[in-house]
């Protein structure tokens, strides 16, 4: 490969680290044709761009983004793959599902929300990170939730006022 090649695909490696805002790092090796396109599939059906990498390159495209990712160079061995993603639980979540029927892809590491995961038992941690909808509908869910116990009360407190009268008004008669 020539140095303008490298140099391009540095610079488009790059600009996907600016573009994304999480990213996973895996071991896709030993995967046949089959389960690869089944994994490329699955990763296209949940809006994750799946690249097999060089990890010369990849450290370079690291470096050139101008974040500090020194925590994720020590996985940089063997074959990596970086699934680009949206949202940060989804490529974790594919992963797990995934292994269920296969032994890879093998988790390396991740830049989810501003922090650095490494390794196998952080996965299980990111499956459980929710993502930016899930938590507005959390705050929403509790902000309406004072305003349902009012309006709740005044009318249970309605009913009583009701029932009072109503008693009232027949004993008169």
């Amino acid at each position: 490969m020539r140095r303008e090649e490298k140099n391009a695909i540095i610079d488009s490696l790059a600009e996907k680290l600016k573009e994304y805002n999480y990213f996973y790092l895996t071991d896709t090796a030993e995967l046949n044709a089959s389960d690869t396109n089944d994994l490329r599939r699955k990763c296209f059906e949940n809006d994750i761009k799946l690249i097999v990498v060089k990890n010369t390159l990849l450290k370079r495209a690291l470096e050139k983004s101008g974040v500090n990712f020194e925590e994720l160079y020590p996985v940089l061995k063997g074959t990596t793959s970086i699934m680009f993603a949206n949202a940060g639980n989804t490529p974790a979540k594919l992963i797990k599902e995934f292994r269920k029927k296969h032994d890879k892809p093998v988790f390396k590491g991740a830049y989810v929300q501003e922090s650095i995961y490494l390794g196998e038992i952080s996965l299980d941690t990111l499956i459980s990170i929710k993502t930016k909808q899930e938590l507005i509908g959390d705050v929403i869910l509790l902000l309406q939730s004072p305003g349902k116990n009012v309006i709740s009360a005044l009318l249970s407190g309605g009913n009583k006022i009701h029932g009072v009268l109503d008693t009232l008004s027949k004993k008169e008669k």
